[in-house]
């Protein structure tokens, strides 16, 4: 009786190790065709282009206070024919010398299609924030003279679409660099009473 008992419980075990093998090879199978599949199709990581900023207030008051107001825009593009980009997050900012000025502005979350487009206009603003005192000063100059260079930065989370099969999500950052003439309303478009809109056409840099 206590052979047969022996040989039931081998049996079991048996039948473990079998499903085991079976569920580990279907988890390699699987994950061999999303290797090649992403291997085939070669995914492009999407391009940005800041396409203008909107001025509504840029006022530096001491000591070393910056209180910022935007409207910008900026396109993305698909570039891929068979992958789809979800969007699950994507927040929005502008800094100066590496130093944040605004708050960060949430983009709605979105997919994306073959070859599709996306344009945002996002407002990112800041209300009387302290700047380091180099930047104070270095952004004080470049106010002397017109031209202040800002930094537009996107920075979120992308899932890529492969006909059913839906990836992990992939850190993204985006940088756009703004070249803004406040020194010349001229080179704007005057928006309101007192707002300036600024053509910028600039690419961006991605990366995932």
């Amino acid at each position: 009786m206590s052979k047969d008992c022996g040989n039931h419980g081998g049996g079991k075990e048996a039948a473990v190790r079998r499903i085991c093998g079976a569920v580990i090879a279907f988890i390699i199978i699987v994950l061999i065709t999303i290797f090649l599949v992403w291997v085939i199709l070669r995914p492009t990581k999407p391009r940005f282009i800041l396409q203008d900023a909107t001025v509504f207030a840029f006022n530096l008051s001491q000591p070393n206070l910056l209180t910022t107001n935007f409207q910008i825009t900026f396109a993305s593009r698909n570039p891929n024919s068979k992958i789809g980009i979800y969007y699950d997050r994507l927040h929005v900012y502008a800094t100066y010398r590496n130093q944040q000025i605004t708050l960060r502005t949430a983009i709605p979350p979105t997919y994306q299609g073959h070859k599709e487009d996306n344009v945002w206009s996002p407002f990112v603003y800041g209300t009387a924030v302290p700047i380091a005192p180099y930047n104070s000063v270095a952004l004080g100059d470049e106010q002397g003279h017109g031209l202040v260079q800002l930094m537009i930065r996107a920075d979120g989370r992308v899932r890529w679409k492969v006909g059913t099969l839906i990836t992990g999500k992939y850190h993204i950052h985006v940088r756009c660099p703004a070249l803004i003439n406040l020194g010349n309303k001229a080179a704007g478009v005057i928006v309101g009473d007192n707002a300036v809109k600024y053509s910028l056409v600039t690419k961006c840099s991605v990366n995932v």
